[in-house]
């Protein structure tokens, strides 16, 4: 987790330094629902590469968002969840939707 002398000093840049981009919101929708595997995730988001999904992942974790829990299994099986802390993005997350929807909703009576 980043020291509090590394974050930006204006609240809003703080909570977008966490959660900039597209890909961070979209997990946070998805991990929002239940814990996921690596693979489900990268189906579930179009366009995502592997990469930018183990960096994002790896931010998040780093950040205290979210968590991986490794049931040390052959073969392999790990998931991603929230973290207690990650919860608490999700009302910007939902909020996000719902304007998403008003603006669909918008566009089609334009």
């Amino acid at each position: 987790m980043r020291t509090k002398e590394e974050l930006p000093e204006c609240p809003v840049a703080t909570a977008v330094s966490l959660i900039g981009g597209k890909w961070k919101l979209l997990l946070l929708r998805n991990l929002k629902e239940r814990p996921w595997r690596f693979n489900e995730l990268q189906r579930s988001i179009d366009g995502i590469s592997q990469k930018v999904l183990t960096e994002s992942l790896r931010q998040m974790i780093d950040d205290g968002l979210a968590y991986r829990r490794d049931y040390h299994e052959n073969p392999p099986k790990v998931e991603y969840g929230l973290t207690d802390l990650g919860m608490e993005m999700l009302p910007i997350v939902n909020a996000l939707a719902d304007f998403g929807n008003y603006y669909k909703s918008v566009v089609d009576r334009l």
